[in-house]
């Protein structure tokens, strides 16, 4: 790393050093002991900042590296203050028990797991949220699966792999307009070229779960009879509780941005609330918001299912997110990340080492930093010229920032998206993790397009004009 106006040299083996350093702390402390990630991490942040003290940086990068890696999640960390209101309201309007009582009915329970996969799939594609889909209908599915006696690492592998896909599929997805943006190709011609590897992972994933979920012989009939008769004797299931949901398609439509969709819904669902208990104070309408909704049915199992949701259940994760993005912003800050990137996309000529690189990259920046749209922007900075230089096509680089950073970050215990679904859930990372087949899936295939040329968009293909080729490159 080159020194500018007395800034510290950094050697790549250096860099790596502390990587590693960083890495071994936090995968020791919540893989290794089972912590909660917030301590491991803030571990880690403290020994990047003796390390940077050392070398002779002044305190004023550190405040500052911490300041711009905050700045990246304050939208998200918004959002899932939201979120968790709207899991509260949701519950306590009786969105998600009506939601359960018509899946019970509905879905064959020997074919629950597909079933599901099926539809967050096109719940994520029609919304373009994955983190909308786990925290509304896979609410309602998680407490199916567990009242089943399925598996709930597994019942939550198949949530989280259908909102993923139909995220990927969607043009409504935050990340798909970020990365197609990122490249600078047209976003519907770069959701085409991420078919290549998504559907065949979607396919794939739809047969493990069809195998894993047929013929469930724990099936209980009678606990599934038991539950739906506690939900219709404690919230009110009616077509009208599933006003919330129909609003989020309505918006989502109209292309409205999450936040006031949000605020609407919580708005909505509030209404609702007050519509079919007359005689609930303020009060308790704001602790329903505020603390979340508390499950008084008798049954245990609803009871635990049902009571969630709420502003203060996301403090927790609110807090990991700001000690990972503070982490993430001294690591970028200091030019850790980037002393390693820059020499790898720079030295990979061959459509293969390119791809591989590429999603490795991608992997690697989600478990430093822990930030989707980080692992997204960083690598499609670095890599870009390197794919230019190699014939590869900027749809090659935008599928390769999904599958290798978008689709991850729900698979990183401190990262952004693992923290959510597990707070959402209630299933750790490192549980769910071998079941988000999709997830795993979509990284090996980009790999094996790389090295047989399957699926690559070249230069030649492009349908950018020169100039602007040249021009974006310029800009590089």
């Amino acid at each position: 790393m080159k020194s500018t106006k007395g800034t510290p040299k950094i050697s790549t083996i250096e860099a790596v050093i502390v990587l590693l350093v960083v890495l071994g702390i936090m995968s020791l402390g919540v893989i290794g002991f089972g912590l909660s990630p917030q301590v491991p991490v803030l571990l880690a942040m403290g020994v990047v900042t003796a390390w940077a003290m050392l070398r002779g940086f002044p305190w004023s990068a550190v405040n500052a590296g911490i300041k711009e890696g905050i700045d990246q999640g304050i939208i998200p960390i918004f959002i899932f203050i939201l979120i968790g209101a709207m899991i509260s309201t949701w519950i306590a309007a009786g969105t998600i028990p009506t939601l359960m009582v018509i899946g019970f009915k509905l879905i064959n329970v020997q074919w629950f797991l597909p079933s599901v996969f099926i539809v967050c799939t096109l719940v994520g594609a029609a919304v373009g949220s994955a983190f909308t889909v786990t925290s509304t209908v896979g609410i309602a599915f998680f407490g199916m699966g567990v009242t089943m006696n399925l598996n709930p690492a597994l019942v939550a592998g198949a949530i989280i792999s259908g909102g993923i896909f139909g995220d990927k599929l969607s043009p409504l997805s935050e990340t798909n307009n970020l990365a197609s943006a990122v490249v600078d190709t047209d976003l519907f011609a770069h959701i085409k070229h991420l078919l290549w590897s998504t559907l065949p992972a979607g396919i794939i994933t739809l047969g493990l779960f069809a195998m894993l979920g047929h013929d469930n012989s724990s099936t209980s009939l009678a606990k599934i009879h038991q539950t739906v008769s506690v939900l219709n004797g404690n919230f009110s299931i009616s077509a009208l509780s599933l006003l919330p949901i129909v609003l989020v398609f309505v918006c989502a439509g109209f292309k409205m941005p999450a936040i006031p969709t949000m605020l609407l819904n919580i708005f909505i669902s509030a209404g609702l609330i007050l519509f079919e208990q007359p005689n609930l104070s303020m009060t308790k309408l704001t602790a329903i918001i505020n603390t979340g909704f508390v499950s008084k049915t008798g049954n245990t199992s609803v009871d635990t299912l049902l009571s969630r949701g709420g502003i203060v259940s996301m403090m927790s994760m609110v807090a990991l997110i700001v000690v990972t993005l503070s982490l993430g912003g001294l690591l970028m800050k200091f030019g850790l990340i980037g002393q390693i990137m820059t020499p790898i996309a720079k030295h990979l000529t061959s459509d293969g080492k390119l791809i591989t690189a590429g999603i490795v990259t991608c992997i690697g920046v989600n478990v430093f930093v822990g930030e989707q749209f980080l692992s997204i922007i960083l690598p499609g900075r670095a890599f870009r010229q390197a794919f230019h230089d190699g014939g590869l096509g900027d749809q090659s680089l935008g599928r390769v920032l999904e599958d290798g950073g978008t689709v991850i970050n729900y698979l990183v215990p401190w990262g952004v998206g693992g923290v959510f679904l597990t707070t959402t859930l209630g299933v750790p990372t490192v549980q769910y993790l071998p079941f988000v087949f999709f997830s795993l899936l979509c990284p090996v295939i980009s790999i094996i397009s790389g090295f047989t040329g399957i699926g690559l968009a070249h230069l030649h293909q492009a349908k950018t004009s020169p100039a602007k080729l040249h021009q974006a490159t310029e800009l590089n």
